[in-house]
């Protein structure tokens, strides 16, 4: 169950990055709803992540919650917000994928 919710909190992290990139782009009241979005989706990643960390342990629980945000962050940025999807990129995202997933099979 604690990697399920690591999952979650990850995904949240994705959301509330996702949020402050839609802050960039918006203006007026669209701004401050974007920014509610972003505290939000912050606040339940950081409560899921301190509640896994009672059980997993924290290197490999904030490794993993980094992992997914950072892999997650860019897919969004290059599928919402048109960024480069390079070689390297794809290349070093992938290597980051393999890594989170060696992560959970040598942790408890």
């Amino acid at each position: 169950m604690n990697w399920f919710l690591l999952i979650i909190a990850g995904l949240f992290e994705v959301a509330f990055a996702a949020c402050l990139g839609k802050v960039k782009e918006s203006t007026g009241t669209e701004t401050t709803f974007w920014f509610i979005g972003f505290l939000i989706c912050l606040t339940i990643s950081m409560y899921l992540l301190v509640k896994v960390t009672q059980e997993l342990p924290i290197g490999t629980a904030y490794a993993v919650w980094t992992g997914i945000g950072a892999v997650g962050t860019v897919l969004v940025g290059i599928l919402v917000f048109k960024e480069p999807a390079t070689f390297w990129r794809l290349f070093f995202i992938t290597t980051l994928i393999i890594s989170i997933v060696g992560l959970k099979f040598v942790s408890n």
